[in-house]
Protein backbone atom coordinates (compact mmCIF):
# COMPACT_ATOMS: atom_id res chain seq x y z
CA UNK A 1 0.00 0.00 0.00
CA UNK A 2 0.99 3.65 -0.25
CA UNK A 3 1.68 5.61 2.92
CA UNK A 4 3.41 8.86 3.81
CA UNK A 5 6.44 8.22 6.01
CA UNK A 6 8.44 10.59 8.20
CA UNK A 7 12.05 9.40 8.64
CA UNK A 8 13.38 12.58 10.27
CA UNK A 9 11.78 15.57 11.95
CA UNK A 10 11.30 18.84 10.11
CA UNK A 11 8.80 20.77 8.00
CA UNK A 12 6.07 18.47 6.60
CA UNK A 13 6.72 19.43 2.99
CA UNK A 14 10.36 18.39 3.39
CA UNK A 15 10.22 15.28 5.57
CA UNK A 16 7.03 13.50 4.47
CA UNK A 17 7.73 10.89 1.76
CA UNK A 18 5.16 8.83 -0.11
CA UNK A 19 6.36 5.22 -0.05
CA UNK A 20 5.21 1.70 -0.85
CA UNK A 21 4.99 -0.19 2.45
CA UNK A 22 3.34 -3.30 3.83
CA UNK A 23 -0.13 -2.77 5.32
CA UNK A 24 0.03 -2.43 9.11
CA UNK A 25 -0.74 -5.44 11.26
CA UNK A 26 -3.33 -4.76 13.98
CA UNK A 27 -2.22 -5.44 17.54
CA UNK A 28 -4.36 -6.79 20.36
CA UNK A 29 -7.70 -4.96 20.44
CA UNK A 30 -6.98 -3.19 17.16
CA UNK A 31 -8.61 -3.35 13.71
CA UNK A 32 -7.38 -2.64 10.20
CA UNK A 33 -9.29 0.16 8.48
CA UNK A 34 -9.40 1.22 4.86
CA UNK A 35 -8.93 4.99 4.87
CA UNK A 36 -11.86 6.70 3.14
CA UNK A 37 -10.73 10.21 4.21
CA UNK A 38 -8.19 11.68 6.62
CA UNK A 39 -8.52 15.16 8.07
CA UNK A 40 -5.38 17.30 8.43
CA UNK A 41 -4.88 18.73 11.93
CA UNK A 42 -2.26 21.14 13.26
CA UNK A 43 -0.92 18.37 15.53
CA UNK A 44 0.08 16.53 12.32
CA UNK A 45 2.39 19.47 11.64
CA UNK A 46 3.77 19.24 15.18
CA UNK A 47 4.29 15.49 14.79
CA UNK A 48 6.43 16.09 11.70
CA UNK A 49 8.42 18.77 13.49
CA UNK A 50 8.91 16.59 16.55
CA UNK A 51 7.12 19.13 18.74
CA UNK A 52 4.00 17.15 19.63
CA UNK A 53 3.45 15.70 23.12
CA UNK A 54 3.42 12.24 21.53
CA UNK A 55 6.59 11.25 19.67
CA UNK A 56 6.14 8.02 17.73
CA UNK A 57 9.24 6.09 16.68
CA UNK A 58 10.70 6.94 13.28
CA UNK A 59 9.60 6.25 10.63
CA UNK A 60 5.92 6.95 11.22
CA UNK A 61 2.85 7.91 9.23
CA UNK A 62 1.06 11.07 10.47
CA UNK A 63 -2.71 11.52 10.29
CA UNK A 64 -4.63 11.66 13.55
CA UNK A 65 -8.27 11.36 12.48
CA UNK A 66 -9.97 9.46 9.72
CA UNK A 67 -13.22 8.21 8.34
CA UNK A 68 -12.46 4.58 7.68
CA UNK A 69 -14.14 1.39 6.55
CA UNK A 70 -14.09 -1.84 8.53
CA UNK A 71 -13.70 -5.26 6.95
CA UNK A 72 -17.47 -5.75 7.20
CA UNK A 73 -18.17 -2.46 5.39
CA UNK A 74 -19.07 -0.16 8.29
CA UNK A 75 -18.17 3.50 7.98
CA UNK A 76 -16.46 4.66 11.18
CA UNK A 77 -14.58 7.59 12.67
CA UNK A 78 -11.28 6.74 14.33
CA UNK A 79 -8.04 8.09 15.71
CA UNK A 80 -5.39 5.85 14.11
CA UNK A 81 -2.85 4.25 16.41
CA UNK A 82 0.57 5.74 15.68
CA UNK A 83 2.98 5.00 14.10
CA UNK A 84 0.38 3.86 11.54
CA UNK A 85 -1.48 7.14 10.97
CA UNK A 86 -4.16 8.10 8.49
CA UNK A 87 -2.19 9.49 5.54
CA UNK A 88 -2.13 6.08 3.94
CA UNK A 89 -4.43 3.64 2.20
CA UNK A 90 -4.87 1.62 5.41
CA UNK A 91 -4.50 2.42 9.11
CA UNK A 92 -5.02 0.66 12.42
CA UNK A 93 -7.13 1.85 15.35
CA UNK A 94 -8.38 0.61 18.70
CA UNK A 95 -11.59 -1.32 18.14
CA UNK A 96 -13.16 -0.09 21.39
CA UNK A 97 -12.79 3.56 20.35
CA UNK A 98 -14.45 3.34 16.92
CA UNK A 99 -17.41 5.66 16.45
CA UNK A 100 -20.12 5.37 13.77
CA UNK A 101 -19.79 7.97 11.01
CA UNK A 102 -22.94 10.13 10.88
CA UNK A 103 -25.13 9.46 7.85
CA UNK A 104 -25.61 13.22 7.42
CA UNK A 105 -21.91 13.73 6.59
CA UNK A 106 -19.78 12.55 3.68
CA UNK A 107 -16.43 10.88 4.26
CA UNK A 108 -14.36 14.08 4.36
CA UNK A 109 -16.83 15.81 6.68
CA UNK A 110 -17.03 12.77 8.95
CA UNK A 111 -13.23 12.64 9.20
CA UNK A 112 -13.25 16.29 10.27
CA UNK A 113 -15.96 15.85 12.91
CA UNK A 114 -13.90 14.19 15.58
CA UNK A 115 -10.96 16.05 17.16
CA UNK A 116 -12.02 19.64 16.46
CA UNK A 117 -15.66 19.18 17.39
CA UNK A 118 -14.99 16.97 20.40
CA UNK A 119 -12.50 19.60 21.60
CA UNK A 120 -15.06 22.33 21.03
CA UNK A 121 -17.87 20.46 22.76
CA UNK A 122 -15.80 19.51 25.81
CA UNK A 123 -14.30 22.99 25.99
CA UNK A 124 -17.48 24.97 25.66
CA UNK A 125 -19.82 22.70 27.60
CA UNK A 126 -17.77 20.55 29.98
CA UNK A 127 -15.11 23.11 30.91
CA UNK A 128 -16.47 26.61 30.28
CA UNK A 129 -20.21 25.83 30.77
CA UNK A 130 -21.26 28.18 27.98
CA UNK A 131 -24.87 29.32 28.39
CA UNK A 132 -27.39 30.59 25.87
CA UNK A 133 -27.27 34.37 25.61
CA UNK A 134 -23.59 34.61 26.55
CA UNK A 135 -20.94 36.04 24.24
CA UNK A 136 -18.31 33.67 22.88
CA UNK A 137 -15.11 34.97 21.30
CA UNK A 138 -13.25 32.52 19.04
CA UNK A 139 -9.68 33.13 17.92
CA UNK A 140 -8.74 31.72 14.49
CA UNK A 141 -12.45 31.39 13.85
CA UNK A 142 -12.04 30.28 10.23
CA UNK A 143 -9.56 27.50 11.02
CA UNK A 144 -10.33 23.85 11.62
CA UNK A 145 -10.58 24.10 15.42
CA UNK A 146 -12.08 27.59 15.47
CA UNK A 147 -14.77 26.89 12.87
CA UNK A 148 -16.03 23.97 14.97
CA UNK A 149 -16.23 26.21 18.05
CA UNK A 150 -18.16 28.85 16.10
CA UNK A 151 -20.78 26.35 14.99
CA UNK A 152 -21.07 24.77 18.43
CA UNK A 153 -21.36 28.20 20.03
CA UNK A 154 -24.18 29.21 17.71
CA UNK A 155 -25.91 25.85 18.31
CA UNK A 156 -25.75 26.59 22.05
CA UNK A 157 -27.45 29.97 21.61
CA UNK A 158 -24.40 32.18 22.14
CA UNK A 159 -23.52 35.40 20.38
CA UNK A 160 -20.27 34.63 18.57
CA UNK A 161 -17.40 37.00 17.80
CA UNK A 162 -14.82 35.55 15.41
CA UNK A 163 -11.24 36.80 15.15
CA UNK A 164 -9.47 35.96 11.88
CA UNK A 165 -6.47 37.02 9.84
CA UNK A 166 -7.34 38.29 6.36
CA UNK A 167 -10.33 39.12 4.20
CA UNK A 168 -10.83 35.57 2.86
CA UNK A 169 -10.98 34.15 6.35
CA UNK A 170 -13.31 36.95 7.44
CA UNK A 171 -15.73 35.96 4.68
CA UNK A 172 -15.56 32.31 5.77
CA UNK A 173 -16.23 33.28 9.40
CA UNK A 174 -19.33 35.21 8.36
CA UNK A 175 -20.59 32.21 6.40
CA UNK A 176 -20.05 30.05 9.48
CA UNK A 177 -22.48 32.28 11.38
CA UNK A 178 -20.31 34.67 13.41
CA UNK A 179 -22.36 37.63 14.60
CA UNK A 180 -19.29 39.86 14.53
CA UNK A 181 -16.06 39.25 12.61
CA UNK A 182 -12.80 40.99 13.49
CA UNK A 183 -9.87 40.95 11.07
CA UNK A 184 -6.81 41.16 13.32
CA UNK A 185 -4.71 42.34 10.37
CA UNK A 186 -6.89 45.38 9.75
CA UNK A 187 -8.47 46.10 13.15
CA UNK A 188 -7.51 46.60 16.77
CA UNK A 189 -8.86 43.39 18.28
CA UNK A 190 -9.23 44.70 21.83
CA UNK A 191 -11.03 47.88 20.76
CA UNK A 192 -13.28 45.97 18.36
CA UNK A 193 -14.33 43.42 21.00
CA UNK A 194 -15.11 46.17 23.50
CA UNK A 195 -17.16 47.98 20.88
CA UNK A 196 -19.08 44.83 19.96
CA UNK A 197 -19.88 44.06 23.61
CA UNK A 198 -20.61 47.57 24.83
CA UNK A 199 -17.41 47.52 26.87
CA UNK A 200 -18.40 44.39 28.79
CA UNK A 201 -16.14 41.86 27.08
CA UNK A 202 -16.67 38.21 26.18
CA UNK A 203 -18.01 35.65 28.63
CA UNK A 204 -16.09 32.75 27.08
CA UNK A 205 -12.94 33.04 24.96
CA UNK A 206 -11.81 30.05 22.91
CA UNK A 207 -8.09 30.24 22.23
CA UNK A 208 -6.26 27.66 20.09
CA UNK A 209 -3.58 30.23 19.21
CA UNK A 210 -1.73 31.47 22.31
CA UNK A 211 0.85 34.23 22.02
CA UNK A 212 -0.63 37.64 21.22
CA UNK A 213 -4.13 36.14 21.02
CA UNK A 214 -3.95 35.22 24.70
CA UNK A 215 -2.84 38.75 25.61
CA UNK A 216 -5.89 40.06 23.75
CA UNK A 217 -8.09 37.55 25.58
CA UNK A 218 -6.96 38.79 28.99
CA UNK A 219 -7.86 42.34 27.97
CA UNK A 220 -11.30 41.46 26.60
CA UNK A 221 -12.65 38.82 29.00
CA UNK A 222 -15.76 39.85 30.93
CA UNK A 223 -16.30 39.81 34.69
CA UNK A 224 -16.54 36.13 35.70
CA UNK A 225 -15.53 35.19 32.17
CA UNK A 226 -13.63 32.05 31.16
CA UNK A 227 -10.57 31.89 28.92
CA UNK A 228 -10.33 28.43 27.41
CA UNK A 229 -6.79 27.42 26.42
CA UNK A 230 -6.87 24.66 23.80
CA UNK A 231 -3.61 25.06 21.88
CA UNK A 232 -0.70 27.21 20.78
CA UNK A 233 -0.84 27.42 16.99
CA UNK A 234 1.17 30.65 17.15
CA UNK A 235 4.11 28.68 18.52
CA UNK A 236 4.27 30.89 21.62
CA UNK A 237 3.05 29.59 24.98
CA UNK A 238 1.89 32.55 27.10
CA UNK A 239 2.67 33.06 30.78
CA UNK A 240 -0.58 34.31 32.34
CA UNK A 241 -0.45 37.03 34.97
CA UNK A 242 -2.42 35.36 37.76
CA UNK A 243 -2.74 38.63 39.65
CA UNK A 244 -4.72 39.95 36.66
CA UNK A 245 -7.07 36.94 36.82
CA UNK A 246 -7.58 37.66 40.51
CA UNK A 247 -8.23 41.38 40.12
CA UNK A 248 -10.61 40.93 37.17
CA UNK A 249 -12.42 37.79 38.45
CA UNK A 250 -11.97 35.49 35.47
CA UNK A 251 -10.99 31.86 35.06
CA UNK A 252 -8.24 30.33 32.93
CA UNK A 253 -9.22 26.83 31.85
CA UNK A 254 -7.04 24.24 30.14
CA UNK A 255 -8.32 21.48 27.88
CA UNK A 256 -6.44 18.41 26.68
CA UNK A 257 -9.24 16.51 24.98
CA UNK A 258 -7.19 13.35 24.51
CA UNK A 259 -7.15 12.74 28.27
CA UNK A 260 -10.86 11.92 28.20
CA UNK A 261 -10.09 8.86 26.05
CA UNK A 262 -8.28 7.37 29.05
CA UNK A 263 -9.87 9.15 32.02
CA UNK A 264 -13.52 8.98 30.99
CA UNK A 265 -14.12 7.40 27.55
CA UNK A 266 -17.88 7.20 28.14
CA UNK A 267 -17.96 11.00 27.91
CA UNK A 268 -16.35 10.80 24.47
CA UNK A 269 -19.13 8.46 23.33
CA UNK A 270 -21.77 10.77 24.83
CA UNK A 271 -20.20 13.74 23.07
CA UNK A 272 -20.26 11.88 19.74
CA UNK A 273 -23.95 11.17 20.19
CA UNK A 274 -24.58 14.88 20.75
CA UNK A 275 -22.50 15.80 17.69
CA UNK A 276 -24.30 13.22 15.54
CA UNK A 277 -27.65 14.69 16.56
CA UNK A 278 -26.46 18.24 15.80
CA UNK A 279 -25.19 17.11 12.39
CA UNK A 280 -28.46 15.34 11.61
CA UNK A 281 -30.44 18.55 12.10
CA UNK A 282 -27.91 20.67 10.24
CA UNK A 283 -26.74 22.66 13.26
CA UNK A 284 -23.12 21.70 12.60
CA UNK A 285 -21.33 20.73 9.39
CA UNK A 286 -17.53 20.61 9.19
CA UNK A 287 -16.12 23.23 6.85
CA UNK A 288 -14.01 21.16 4.44
CA UNK A 289 -12.32 23.71 2.20
CA UNK A 290 -10.23 21.24 0.19
CA UNK A 291 -10.33 17.58 -0.73
CA UNK A 292 -6.99 16.38 -2.07
CA UNK A 293 -5.69 12.99 -3.24
CA UNK A 294 -3.21 11.00 -1.19
CA UNK A 295 -0.34 12.16 -3.39
CA UNK A 296 -0.89 15.76 -2.23
CA UNK A 297 -1.01 15.06 1.53
CA UNK A 298 2.43 16.48 2.36
CA UNK A 299 1.67 19.76 0.63
CA UNK A 300 -1.68 19.93 2.45
CA UNK A 301 -0.07 19.38 5.86
CA UNK A 302 2.49 22.08 5.05
CA UNK A 303 -0.26 24.56 4.14
CA UNK A 304 -1.94 23.93 7.48
CA UNK A 305 1.42 24.51 9.17
CA UNK A 306 1.83 27.77 7.27
CA UNK A 307 -1.60 28.96 8.44
CA UNK A 308 -2.98 29.60 4.95
CA UNK A 309 -5.92 27.18 4.98
CA UNK A 310 -9.55 27.73 5.90
CA UNK A 311 -11.56 25.11 7.79
CA UNK A 312 -10.29 21.57 7.26
CA UNK A 313 -8.30 20.01 4.45
CA UNK A 314 -9.18 16.37 3.82
CA UNK A 315 -6.98 13.76 2.19
CA UNK A 316 -9.16 11.38 0.18
CA UNK A 317 -7.27 8.38 -1.27
CA UNK A 318 -10.03 7.53 -3.76
CA UNK A 319 -9.51 10.88 -5.50
CA UNK A 320 -6.24 9.48 -6.88
CA UNK A 321 -8.35 7.50 -9.33
CA UNK A 322 -10.81 10.29 -9.98
CA UNK A 323 -13.54 8.77 -7.81
CA UNK A 324 -15.86 10.89 -5.70
CA UNK A 325 -16.06 10.69 -1.91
Amino acid sequence: MQAWQVHENGEPGEVMRLEEVAPPTPGDGQVLLKVRAASVNFPDVLLCRGHYQVRPPLPFTPGLEICGETEDGRRVIANPALPHGGFAEYAVADAAALLPAPDALDDAEAAALHIGYQTGWFGLHRRAHLEAGETLLVHAAAGGVGSAAVQLGKAAGATVIGVVGGADKAAAARELGCDTVIDRRAQDVVAAVKEATGGRGADVIYDPVGGEAYAQSAKTVAFEGRILVVGFASGTIPSPALNHALVKNYSILGLHWGLYNTKNPKLVQHCHEQLTELAARGAIKPLVSERVPLSEAAAAVQRVGDGVTTGRVAVVPSLENGAAT
